[in-house]
């Protein structure tokens, strides 16, 4: 596979992890930005890269870069998603791909026009487990499929001037936590919801806490799912269906499930499918993403997004939740 050059915007917790996944699959990695010189010394001279940008813009700018990997806060995704499409690059960026529906619709009709693969980092897109699964789903294994259940909950530490809790930063456990929930449902579920029920707790800063939602389609074929950012959750997310149920235990980065097919209302058969590795994760999304420029589309993947986004606003908008820059 050909060497891109990848530059990165953002150099926090994940782009750590990111930039460990590009030096193994790419070999390396071109340039990194990061308007904090200090983290961006050291971020660079620990990951290997030789080229520093301390103004973002002018690596978006730099001719050489052929892929940028968006990893700043959720409220600049936008602004550098749109720099980086208008300035010829393919873009892999970091979940929520932006705040809300209106600006995704913008970013994907964008990055169509510039004939340009724009991906979002939500890890359960590329782990292998999931060929596995989707397949077995779609070969009627388990019948007709009536119900996704998925949570998450995340225990972040008190602190109201921490970003997760921050409003001017589209915090709250939705676009924190919440989009691996839905993208989970969505891709579980045969077409997008119509139907939206929903009940939220605040946390003193405004933003979301936790919530509970549901979500049905003119299928009937409904999604529950439960969010917290103040109580721990087990990762988990159940697909049932008329002859069986498929479970997922830590979900975003799986590699085994569970499958019980229920042949009648008292006999039960149990298999177990794996494949696969957790630690690989971040790596599987490199290769998918190199994958997807070289072949010209990107499987799919930007099309579930899309109805991620606009399950994201729509729950937002049952909240009467809004962010300062909506």
């Amino acid at each position: 596979m050909k060497k891109y050059n990848w530059g990165m915007v953002g150099t926090g917790w994940i782009a750590h992890e990111m930039a460990d996944a590009l030096n193994a699959v790419n070999g390396e990695i071109y340039a990194v930005a990061d308007v904090k010189e200090e983290m961006l010394k050291k971020f660079a001279t620990e990951k290997k890269i030789s080229k520093t940008y301390s103004d973002p813009d002018r690596l978006v700018e730099d001719p050489n870069v052929d892929v940028i990997y968006i990893a700043t806060p959720h409220t600049y995704h936008y602004e550098y998603i749109k720099k980086a499409l208008n300035a010829g690059k393919n873009v892999f960026c970091e979940k929520a791909i932006t705040v809300n529906s209106k600006q995704f619709d913008e970013v994907q009709k964008l990055a169509k026009e510039k004939n340009l693969i724009l991906t979002e980092g939500f890890t359960l897109y590329h782990m292998p487990i999931y060929n596995k699964i989707k397949k077995i789903v779609d070969d009627g294994a388990l019948g007709d499929i009536k119900l996704v259940q998925v949570n998450f909950g995340s225990l972040k530490d008190y602190d109201p001037k921490n970003r997760f809790f921050n409003k001017d930063l589209a915090g709250g456990a939705l676009l924190d936590i919440g989009g691996y929930a839905t993208a989970f449902a969505r891709t579980f579920l045969a077409e997008q919801p119509n139907v939206t029920l929903t009940t939220v707790k605040y946390f003193e800063t405004g933003v979301d806490e936790q919530s509970g939602i549901i979500l049905k389609n003119s299928k009937e074929q409904l999604a529950v799912m439960a969010l917290s950012m103040r109580a721990k959750q087990p990762k988990r997310g159940v697909i049932s269906g008329t002859k069986g149920y498929i479970e997922v235990n830590n979900y975003p980065r799986a590699t085994k499930a569970s499958i019980t097919y229920t042949e009648d209302s008292h006999t039960q058969v149990e298999k177990e499918i794996t494949a696969g590795d957790a630690k690989e994760a971040l790596h599987y999304e490199v290769e998918d993403m190199q994958r997807y420029i070289e072949q010209g589309h990107d499987d799919g993947q930007l099309s579930i997004s899309h109805d991620v986004s606009h399950i994201l606003s729509n729950v937002r908008n049952a909240w009467g939740m809004k962010y300062p820059f909506d």
